[in-house]
């Protein structure tokens, strides 16, 4: 095989791969839209409408200036139970 016929057969290859992996990631993107499609709830849900806060020095002070409680949610370990 000649370099020149060595070089058209790579990169004919890499055309061939390139358009098989250009396809599957367009299948794939189109799959996850539909997943996330059936799996998202809707926004129009109660627990969606509070105002979470994740700092805690920032939350204490504003549930100071409102005179409300915290409610803190601590855990340790893997969130599902996988520990």
């Amino acid at each position: 095989m000649t370099r020149r016929t060595g070089f058209l057969f790579v990169g004919l290859l890499l055309f061939v791969f390139a358009s098989a992996t250009y396809a599957i990631a367009q299948d794939f993107e189109a799959e996850l839209k539909k997943q996330c499609d059936e799996i998202c709830q809707p926004t129009d849900q109660p627990w969606r409408k509070i105002p979470w806060q994740t700092d805690l020095l920032a939350a204490q002070k504003l549930a100071v200036e409102q005179a409300r409680p915290i409610f803190i949610w601590a855990m340790d370990g893997h969130p599902l139970g996988c520990t």
